[in-house]
């Protein structure tokens, strides 16, 4: 049986680990391992999906994963590439967030009779004695040593300079993992690249405090061929939930990649074998476009559900195929009072995700890139009636690819 470290390489996730050969051994039996989420907002986005697709491939390899949600560490704030501190979050917030993805979580992992499990740290970080974890905790770690980690380095070159709530926020995470090494007996950190310095803490604390072996893994972040961030949109980050992010907008954000990222999206959030993998990402020209199909699809039936993902399949070719059916096409339904106490399609844009605000509306239809129906519009105070809309609906489109159906109910 092939070993997860090399299907994990082979496929583009690791950055990198700590003792690389002892790590090889460790995984050879099955192994508790965690991944920390910060709950900063009540949804995943698609930055937390190279982990969770990560965690995945350890689960199905016989390892347990924990998802460690952070309900204490929020409330000082990760420092890691923060140009400026945190905004403070109330612990109703932090909760309320926490229990959102947790929600999420199942979508992708096996919950089922304790295969995995969601942690929340705010259980034993909320009610710490200070005095006691300094002495027994903050004694274990050198401020030199800290200073030249990524995160603070640069943190003290700006303006703000780095607060020493911050500044604590690494002997949290490494505190992390020595109760999680207690609690169940976890060996193992993995998460994003940008987590090297906290998550080396975490496991040289384990090494000291109780002379067992744990480890260190890093992913890559999710990166374009040309080293920018991936999974920003005009309305900006792509969600995982639906209300955030629709299945079609998600699908849509897969389908027009660009053609060098292919290949590298279908390994690291499918699980297509990579022999299918390296034979889509070779198709060259026009067939590239069915490569991305396939991505689309794969990621968005991963996300919300194959149904969803039909949906969305469908409702692509139906618009920029060769037949006009809306049936399918993401659907704004207006009541026939919000339609006469607004009736903007400046409006429209705004609620149905199109536009992230009246002022991008407003210039979209300046640049002639809107479209309600068959009619251009060049007028940003033009408005639909709802003889127009009709029983069947119309069409508002933006560029070539944004569109959605304005529906009447009753």
């Amino acid at each position: 049986m092939e070993h997860i470290l090399d299907i994990l390489k082979e496929r583009g996730f690791i950055a990198q680990m700590t003792f690389e050969d002892e790590l090889y051994e460790q995984l050879k039996s099955p192994t508790v391992f965690y991944v920390g989420f910060d709950p900063t907002a009540d949804s995943l986005h698609i930055g937390h999906y190279i982990p969770i697709m990560a965690m995945a491939h350890m689960q199905r390899a016989g390892h347990k994963p924990l998802a460690l949600m952070g309900g204490g560490t929020a409330m000082i704030g990760d420092p890691s590439g923060k140009t400026d501190m945190r905004k403070m979050m109330s612990t109703e917030t932090i909760d309320h967030n926490v229990e959102c993805i947790k929600a999420q979580m199942s979508r992708f992992l096996d919950f089922s009779e304790n295969r995995a499990l969601i942690i929340n740290n705010a259980d034993w970080l909320r009610n710490l004695n200070f005095i006691e974890f300094m002495r027994d905790i903050g004694s274990m770690f050198s401020v030199n040593k800290m200073l030249t980690a990524e995160c603070y380095k640069a943190r003290m070159a700006s303006e703000n300079g780095l607060s020493f709530l911050e500044f604590t926020y690494m002997l949290m995470q490494s505190y992390d993992f020595l109760e999680l090494f207690n609690r169940y007996g976890c060996r193992l950190e993995m998460g994003g690249n940008d987590q090297w310095s906290n998550m080396l803490g975490g496991a040289d604390l384990v090494r000291r405090k109780c002379n067992e072996k744990a480890f260190a893994c890093t992913f890559q972040l999710l990166l374009t061929h040309d080293g920018r961030k991936m999974g920003k949109t005009e309305a900006g980050a792509l969600w995982l939930d639906a209300s955030k992010t629709t299945p079609y907008q998600f699908y849509q954000y897969w389908r027009n990649v660009d053609d060098k990222d292919v290949e590298k999206c279908l390994a690291l959030l499918t699980f297509l074998p990579m022999d299918e993998v390296r034979r889509l990402g070779a198709l060259q020209g026009a067939e590239i476009n069915e490569a991305k199909k396939v991505l689309a699809y794969e990621v968005t039936k991963l996300v919300h559900g194959e149904a969803e993902a039909e949906k969305a399949s469908s409702a692509a070719e139906t618009l920029f195929g060769q037949g006009r059916d809306m049936n399918n096409a993401p659907t704004l339904s207006l009541t026939r009072e919000e339609l006469a106490a607004d009736a903007r399609v400046t409006t429209m844009l705004v609620r149905s995700g199109l536009c992230k605000s009246q002022s991008d509306a407003r210039k979209q239809i300046e640049q002639n890139a809107v479209s309600i129906g068959d009619l251009k519009l060049h007028d940003s105070a033009a408005v639909v009636t709802p003889d127009e809309i009709g029983m069947n609906g119309i069409l508002l489109r933006k560029g070539k690819k944004g569109f959605c159906r304005i529906m009447l109910r009753s």
